[in-house]
């Protein structure tokens, strides 16, 4: 069952975003996924790079999936799937990238979930990167309690 506990984290640098996503990667299991929000340029693709990287236990080229929509990784008896959805007109599209059954499956981390419309997992976590000062502000909600527990106590 999803909370609705709201956690905020600042971020002081892409140091502090990357080790989220590190952080993340350690709790993460199949059929999570995490949305992940803000503009461009707040960290989306920092945190998913450090996520998948730390999954896969290896430094690896982790290109951001803005023209080929997913990348999707092995890792171990488990995918990763890293999508942008900047690029879709429609929610309907989603279903066309094999996300349906990815979400149940695969560890999935999505960029602009917005695109998604109706489609999002109901147990989805949801992180909202913004700028603060010199570095970014996540604001985390949602998720199966293993994820969004993590948070409770800092």
């Amino acid at each position: 069952m999803p909370t609705d506990a709201a956690f905020t984290l600042d971020l002081p640098g892409p140091d502090a975003t990357e080790a989220l996503g590190r952080r993340l990667a350690g709790l993460a299991r199949p059929g999570d996924t995490i949305l992940l929000e803000g503009p461009i340029g707040a960290g989306k693709s920092c945190l998913a790079r450090a996520f998948i990287r730390a999954r896969l236990g290896r430094e690896e080229e982790v290109p951001s999936p803005t023209f080929t929509l997913v990348q999707v990784y092995e890792a171990g008896a488990v995918e990763i799937w890293h999508a942008d959805l900047y690029r879709l007109t429609h929610p309907d599209e989603v279903w066309e990238l094999g996300l349906d059954d990815a979400f149940e499956t695969a560890i999935c981390l999505v960029e602009w979930p917005d695109r998604l419309g109706a489609h999002v997992p109901p147990e989805a976590l949801r992180i909202r990167l913004d700028t603060a000062g010199e570095g970014r502000r996540a604001m985390i909600t949602g998720g199966r309690p293993h994820l969004a527990g993590a948070f409770a106590h800092g």
